[in-house]
C-alpha cells in the first residue's frame, strides 16, 4: 500500500507558505508506516514545529497504470479525511539545502486517516466541504471545488509515474490555515457537516 500525497493543491495554501502555484501536481510519497488510524498523535522528538494539514483522501479501488483522466472515476469510490503531519522546521532546513522532504513528511504516524465513506453517499459529492477545529476554533475550511487539480486529474497524473494498486491512498492537498500543534491540543475534523474525528495530540 502506497500513500501518495499532493502538495500545493490549493492556491491560497501555496501562497501562505510562499510557494509558486504549480502547473502540474506536486507529488511525494509516504511509506505505509506513516499511516495512523488511532485517535492519538504523539509528537516526535526530532521536531519542535509539527504542523497539521487537513486533507480529503481517496482510496484506489482497482489497479491501473497510465490511466486517462476520463477513465479515472472508475478507480476510486471512497473518501476520508486525513492529516498530513509535517515537521515544518525540518522541512524548511531541507528545502534550503535542496534536499528531499521525506524526513519532514514521511515519518512514522504522520498520515492520520479516518474510516472511509462512499463518495456517492455524501450530501454534495461535487463540492465536498471539510473543516478542522483546533481546541474548538475553526482553523481550516476547504472545498474540493477549490482544488487546483481535481480527483480525476490526480489519479491520472499519479498513475503516469506509479502503478496504482487497490488500497493505495491519495492525500489530495490541504487548504490554507495550516499551523502548529502542541501537546494537549485536540483536533476535530468535519466532513460535509458531520463530526468525523477527534484527535488528541500527545
Amino acid at each position: 500500500m502506497k500513500i501518495i500525497c499532493i502538495g500545493r493543491n490549493y492556491e491560497k495554501h501555496a501562497k501562505e507558505l510562499g510557494n509558486e502555484i504549480p502547473k502540474e501536481p506536486v507529488i511525494f510519497i509516504k511509506p505505509s508506516t506513516a499511516l495512523n488510524l488511532e485517535d492519538e498523535f504523539y509528537l516526535p522528538q526530532f521536531s519542535q514545529d509539527i504542523h497539521y494539514e487537513l486533507e480529503l483522501v481517496i482510496r484506489i479501488s482497482q489497479s491501473g497504470k497510465k490511466i486517462p483522466v476520463e477513465e479515472a472515476p472508475n478507480y476510486f469510490k471512497e473518501i476520508a479525511l486525513g492529516i498530513d503531519f509535517t515537521a515544518r522546521d525540518l522541512q524548511s532546513q531541507l528545502k534550503k539545502k535542496g534536499l528531499p522532504w521525506e524526513k519532514a513528511k514521511a515519518f512514522d504516524n504522520s498520515a492520520f486517516l479516518t474510516p472511509f465513506k462512499l463518495i456517492d453517499d455524501l450530501r454534495n459529492n461535487q463540492e465536498i466541504k471539510f473543516k478542522l477545529q483546533k481546541n474548538d476554533a475553526i482553523v481550516q475550511s476547504g472545498s474540493s471545488r477549490d482544488m487546483l487539480f481535481k480527483f480525476d486529474e490526480l489519479v491520472s497524473a499519479s498513475s503516469k509515474y506509479f502503478t496504482l494498486e487497490q488500497g493505495d491512498l491519495i492525500y489530495t492537498g490541504t487548504p490554507e490555515g495550516v499551523g502548529a500543534v502542541k501537546k494537549g491540543d485536540i483536533l476535530k475534523g468535519n466532513l460535509e457537516g458531520d463530526l468525523n474525528f477527534e484527535l488528541k495530540i500527545k
